[in-house]
């Protein structure tokens, strides 16, 4: 009875001290008023937690070419949306409706990513301050 006390507390204790991943809120990392629409060629998708990536090559009307970082939702999320890990492969050209960071880097979240027959596929990552459909 002790010594199952005690591996209880034990076991309590490591529980309470492992690392915790703190999330954001939307507003915190983006802003609103901020709409991006970004059009370009897929360089990778991540799907990894807590957040998925798309990294788009984005040139510019000016001929300035970009590399976009856009966060996306959590892969469970986008899976139950109809994305996979191979929806998006390198080369895809696509457009993403996005709103912009606020640390003014090539970052954004993503809302609607279209594809290339038009059909389109909801990246977001819903959160605290989120657009509505976000």
């Amino acid at each position: 009875m002790f010594r199952t006390s005690v591996c209880c507390a034990v076991l309590a204790s490591l529980v309470t001290v492992l690392p915790v991943q703190a999330h954001h809120s939307f507003s915190a990392e983006f802003d609103i008023e901020q709409p991006v629409q970004l059009r370009g060629e897929v360089i990778r998708m991540v799907f990894t937690n807590p957040h998925s990536y798309i990294y788009l090559k984005v040139t510019t009307d000016s001929g300035e070419v970009q590399e976009w970082a856009i966060e996306g939702g959590a892969p469970n999320a986008l899976i139950r949306r109809g994305w996979n890990r191979n929806s998006l492969p390198a080369g895809t050209l696509v457009s993403v409706l996005g709103y912009r960071s606020r640390d003014g880097e090539y970052r954004a979240s993503g809302g609607a990513v279209t594809l290339p027959d038009g059909s389109e596929l909801n990246a977001s990552s819903a959160g605290i301050g989120a657009p509505p459909g976000q």
